[in-house]
């Protein structure tokens, strides 16, 4: 981790390796798909997919839960986990599993409620609702900050932040606090004049909803998402407790990390199981708005369906939210970032969504336009992903997401042998 765990599906290459709550390997990397002889409906894209899960454990994963629904049938729902981790837990593909980043897509879809009420503009600067909190605020507005173009210093790359996500150290760290570690350090660049991926701008986004509103985070996901939408495993997390069924996360203890991995993270909070850490009852709340949601496969599905079919918000803003900017200046029609959402394009079609990264789970959450299709890879395992430290887990990943992702367009993924 270069700790920026909480960060975006449509990342260059280089950003991709290094995040947060993130996937080493990105969709938009994916393999061409090519029409195959063992294509031939859906039990043999079943049965594909569940072959390229088991490789991804067999490279090193705990654990894997995949879920692919392709709007035209009965969902694909695979759980495949390593021999040793069945122990401690027998995965199944309804468990709850920390979203890392996947955070932002909830938070930016309540700013887009407050905005429809009238409470909020996304051309409110900073200033107006954190006053004296951001550097440059008067300049930095509501847009900037959803869209990572405020030029704000992610905080979890303060050392500060290290010891809370390694788990070593408990403490409560609210939306103000997590601000002011992003907040003390110079900008990055002019507010609107580039796109960088930053955590600080979803801590900022969450002081000012707690401001707005007069209500806690997760208050807000529990009433104007989970509840409206009947999403009964899917909360904003306030500790380190579950609430219910849920996947245990590892990352593998310090004889066995990966010699990519620096010294300063090889060393992580948990129990001790068979060369692994079980990472499962450490605090995620450092992720605050920028990555605390847990959640499951199935509900950020029918999420994902009632944002992307404008249930949750107004056609003027999922307007708003698709409007995108270039994570690359040098690929204007490469992946592009809107308000709390990602896109990119893939041979198989063009997706929308997030992915996450938080020590023990690595997730990715996408759709298409319509909300009509869905698809999620949930790992438990992450900092691989930091680092570009494990060859063979990306591998085997990068090819389950490549076929996760054409599966759901209903379109042939590259043969999975």
């Amino acid at each position: 981790m270069r700790p920026r765990r909480l960060r975006a599906v449509t990342a260059p290459a280089a950003v991709s390796l290094a995040v947060s709550l993130s996937v080493a390997a990105a969709f938009p990397a994916a393999a061409a798909a090519t029409p195959s002889a063992a294509w031939s409906g859906a039990e043999a894209q079943r049965a594909q997919l569940r072959q390229l899960a088991r490789k991804l454990v067999a490279a090193g994963a705990p654990g894997v839960i995949v879920r692919v629904d392709d709007g035209r049938g009965r969902p694909v729902e695979i759980a495949e986990q390593a021999p040793w981790s069945r122990r401690d837990h027998l995965l199944r593909a309804g468990d709850e599993f920390r979203m890392g980043s996947n955070t932002k897509t909830m938070m930016a879809t309540i700013v887009l409620q407050l905005v429809a009420e009238g409470r909020l503009a996304l051309t409110d600067p900073v200033e107006k609702w954190l006053p004296g909190k951001v550097p440059g605020g008067k300049a930095i507005t509501l847009r900037m900050l959803l869209n990572h173009t405020s030029g704000l210093f992610d905080y979890t790359e303060d050392a500060a932040l290290r010891p809370s996500i390694l788990g070593r150290d408990r403490r409560r760290w609210t939306s103000a606090k997590l601000l002011a570690v992003g907040a003390k350090h110079d900008p990055l660049f002019a507010p609107g004049t580039k796109w960088s991926y930053s955590n600080t701008n979803y801590a900022a986004i969450g002081a000012v909803l707690e401001r707005v509103t007069g209500a806690g985070l997760d208050d807000l996901v529990r009433d104007r998402i989970a509840r409206p939408l009947g999403l009964r495993h899917t909360y904003y997390a306030t500790g380190p407790t579950w609430r219910g069924p849920h996947a245990r996360g590892y990352e593998p203890d310090a004889a066995h990390m990966p010699p990519g991995v620096p010294a300063g993270f090889r060393h992580v909070a948990g129990t001790r199981r068979h060369g692994h850490v079980d990472v499962s009852g450490n605090d995620p709340g450092w992720g605050g708005a920028a990555g605390a949601v847990v959640s499951t496969a199935r509900d950020w599905s029918r999420f994902h369906t009632a944002l992307m079919s404008g249930r949750l918000l107004p056609a003027a803003q999922l307007a708003q939210m698709r409007t995108t900017v270039p994570v690359d200046p040098g690929r204007p029609d490469g992946p592009g970032s809107g308000l709390g959402i990602q896109t990119g394009t893939t041979p198989c079609g063009t997706f929308w969504g997030h992915d996450g990264g938080i020590p023990g789970y690595l997730s990715t959450n996408v759709t298409d336009r319509t909300g009509g299709r869905t698809a999620t890879v949930l790992i438990s395992t992450e900092l691989w992903s930091e680092f570009g430290s494990d060859p063979k887990i990306a591998k085997a990943a990068a090819a389950l997401q490549s076929a996760v992702i054409c599966t759901m367009f209903g379109k042939p993924a590259a043969h999975a042998g």
